[in-house]
Parts: C-alpha cells; structure tokens; sequence
C-alpha cells in the first residue's frame, strides 16, 4: 500500500480499520508476510505496513498511527526505531500495543531462563503432568571445580545426554546442537567451546527417549495449534552404552539416528502412528506460559517420554516461530491481529 494511502488511515476511526505495523528482519519478512497473509488480513480491515528497521519510526510514518506493531529484531534494531519517541509524538492517549515487548522476550534467548518459565506451571490437567528435563550449565568456573563426570553426576544426569549453547539468540553458532554419549565426548565438546581462553557456556540437558516424535505447539495469544514432526529416534539402553564421542546435528527436531538396517525407515511409521496429546492439555499449556512469559507469540516444543505416556516435557521455546508452515497459517494471524486490538486486555501493552 502507498504510504500516502497509509498515512489517510490516522484519522479513519471505524471500527473494522486498523492498522498494523511489523518490523522484522528481511528473511522473517519473506516468509510470513506473503501476498496470500495480506489480502486476507485486508478483507479484516488489516493494513499492514512495514517498518524500516534502521530508521526511526517517527522519521518513517510521522502522522500515521499503529494500533499494534509485531516485532522480532535485535536491540539494535529496536533501538533504532526510537519507539518512544513515536510514543511522545502522538501523546500520552495514543496506545500501541507491542507483540512483543523485547525485554521479555529475552528470557527466551538464554535456555536456562527459557525452560525455567516452564518449571512448576499451575496446570489443571487430570491424567498428565507436565515438566521440564534435567539440565545444567557448564562454564568456565563448573571446568575448574568439577570433572566431567562429576558434573553429570551432580546434576542427576546420565549419558546420552544434549549439548546446546546457553543462547539462544538465532545465530548460527546457537543451533550447534549435539548428542553426547560418554565422559570423553563431553570433554571434546566443552573444548571445542572454548575460544580465546574463554568457554562458551554449554547446557547438558537430560535425553528422554520419546518415540521419535515432537510435538510442535504454536501460540499466537488465545489461538493454539499442535502439529507432530519428526525428531531424534529412541536409543535403547544397550545400544547407549556402546555408543561412543557425538553426534552433531544442527535443529534437533529435523535430526533422524538411522535404525538398525541403516535406512531410517520407521521414523514416518512412528510420526503416523503417534497420538496427539489431548487437547485441553495443549490449551493449557500454551495458556499457563502466556501467562508466565508475558508473550504472546512462540510455539513450544513438547516430547512425550516413552516409558511414561502420561509425562511431557517441554524441551525448547522459541520466540516468533514460522507460522507459515501451519496450513491456513493466513487465518491463525489475522484472527490473533484482530485480537489484539479489539481485547487489548487480552495481550501486552506499551
């Protein structure tokens, strides 16, 4: 839409017409906002409007307002847009919602920080618990005191076990994802991690055999949507022991341990044959993170443990995901848009 077209929009007061910016990175923008996502947000009374990342927003749009702005940016960026500003412009009755504000969501850029918004929710589920794996934190100061083995020990782990950087900011560096099968693995891992004389902070988190299958939940606001995909296959217990090193692999969820005859063949059978988790414990879920986090924009990784069909585990949290890989992905956002500034009691304001 043209910005003189955009700008006409300020003082426009119906009810149906909004207007919605998104700053977001130029990849982030090619997968979501596609032609399909905006006719169908504008046959809502959605106009949506890009924010240049580099400039301040009221260099940008100086007479336009924006009942929401959705964001995913780096704090340069979002400095960049000296949204206050903006705010100061329009004076202290202008509200715009931020989906979402960036200091929250930064707890989901550190994996420590990330599961611990999912320890101890106030669930109400009925035949299912809840939980998060067990999981520590190696740096400098832990090398030092501790053995590689003591380390797992303490931390009520055992081998295998998954070594990911600490942050997870969406570098490259923070998909470096691995599995580690004994005390010498380990130790090449934490090596490798140290550059300079200073050591990458690693997170060895519990392996929970989960028959090959995670549960993606994707939450935009009130909206809830599970999917299954693929993900490590099971090890049994003796095939564990004699497994020696790593094995590297850059998003755990896409990563397959061929079976027995090498092909991986039984890794569709088991994603066809998983049952979805109920219902009400996804809404519950995503509901009780909401309101735990603040955000209202993530999906949630969840696994199943094998042995317990009644114990999940939230394994990841990511901000922002690609809805556009959910069908009708176009209705799941506009409907949230049309949420957020319709019941802006329903979401985060600034």
């Amino acid at each position: 839409m043209p910005q003189e077209q955009a700008s006409q929009n300020e003082t426009q007061t119906h009810d149906e017409s909004y207007v919605i910016g998104y700053a977001l990175e130029p990849k982030k923008i090619q997968n979501l906002i596609r032609p399909s996502l905006i006719d169908h947000a504008k046959k809502q009374g959605i106009h949506l409007i890009p924010i240049d990342i580099n400039k301040p927003l009221i260099q940008q749009h100086p007479h336009l307002r924006f009942h929401c702005i959705i964001q995913k940016l780096q704090p340069k960026h979002w400095n960049n847009l000296n949204f206050h500003e903006y705010l100061s412009k329009h004076g202290a009755n202008t509200t715009t919602i931020i989906i979402d504000p960036p200091h929250l969501v930064q707890k989901l850029q550190n994996r420590v920080s990330m599961l611990d918004s999912a320890s101890h929710l106030p669930l109400s589920l009925q035949n299912a618990t809840v939980g998060v794996p067990h999981q520590v934190v190696v740096d400098d100061e832990k090398k030092t005191k501790n053995s590689v083995e003591e380390m797992v020990m303490d931390s009520n782990l055992r081998f295998p076990v998954i070594a990911k950087p600490l942050y997870a900011d969406g570098t490259m560096e923070s998909h470096e994802l691995c599995l580690v099968f004994d005390a010498q693995g380990l130790r090449e891992t934490l090596n490798k991690n140290t550059a300079g004389g200073a050591a990458t902070p690693v997170v060895l988190q519990e392996f929970v055999n989960h028959g090959g299958v995670v549960f993606k939940v994707y939450v935009a606001g009130e909206h809830v949507r599970c999917v299954k995909r693929t993900s490590l296959l099971d090890i049994p217990e003796d095939k564990a022991k004699a497994l020696k090193g790593t094995l590297k692999f850059s998003k755990i969820s896409n990563f397959t341990i061929q079976d027995n005859n090498g092909d991986g063949a039984n890794h569709l059978s088991n994603i066809e044959r998983a049952e979805m988790p109920e219902e009400s414990l996804i809404k519950e879920l995503a509901r009780a993170l909401r309101e735990r986090t603040g955000l209202n924009l993530f999906n949630i990784d969840v696994i199943r443990d094998a042995k317990d069909c009644t114990r999940y585990l939230v394994i990841d949290i990511n901000y922002f995901p690609g809805y556009a890989k959910l069908p009708c992905y176009e209705s799941f956002i506009t409907d949230f848009l049309l949420d957020c500034v319709r019941n802006k009691a329903a979401v985060v304001c600034v």
